[in-house]
């Protein structure tokens, strides 16, 4: 009679292992979404620049992180952020006590980095994923906001 709860304890145990071993290697790949970009780094900032305002977003700011870094006295690959934005889809978040706490991760952002292949990417939070968690008006919010990105940034992919 004994071997049922320690068989039960030890199935449990295990499988806990299993799930926290699954999150830690999977959870960073599926939090952040990477494509290759088709253009090189000069001409993939003017690709977004430009798309942003074909698909009327706004960029409130824009972060030259290579920059920033060689100011104090670090050399790294170019790595540029962009910090785009949708008004009409902020509001439905920031007019919320409930989601307003969400602000921390607005406005949207993306970065554009080059690897040592050569090779240009671009990078930006898995809000989709990220939204299955939250209530009704972030989930629907931060879908949007994700669409909308995904939509400014489709014609850079290979």
């Amino acid at each position: 009679m004994q071997k049922k709860p320690i068989m039960f304890l030890s199935g449990l145990v295990t499988g806990i292992l299993v799930t926290v071993l699954v999150i830690f290697l999977l959870a960073p790949k599926m939090l952040f979404t990477v494509n290759e970009s088709k253009y090189n780094f000069a001409q993939t900032l003017e690709q977004i620049e430009q798309s942003i305002q074909e698909n009327n977003w706004s960029m409130p700011h824009q972060y030259n992180l290579q920059g920033t870094l060689a100011k104090h006295g670090f050399e790294v690959k170019p790595v540029t952020v962009f910090s785009i934005c949708k008004p009409d889809i902020a509001v439905r978040i920031l007019s919320s006590d409930t989601d307003r706490q969400l602000s921390a991760m607005m406005p949207c952002r993306v970065a554009v980095f080059e690897k040592s292949d050569g090779k240009t990417y671009i990078a930006r939070m898995n809000a989709a994923l990220l939204s299955k968690l939250l209530g009704s008006n972030a989930k629907t919010a931060m879908g949007d906001a994700e669409e909308g990105s995904e939509q400014i940034l489709q014609s850079l992919f290979n």
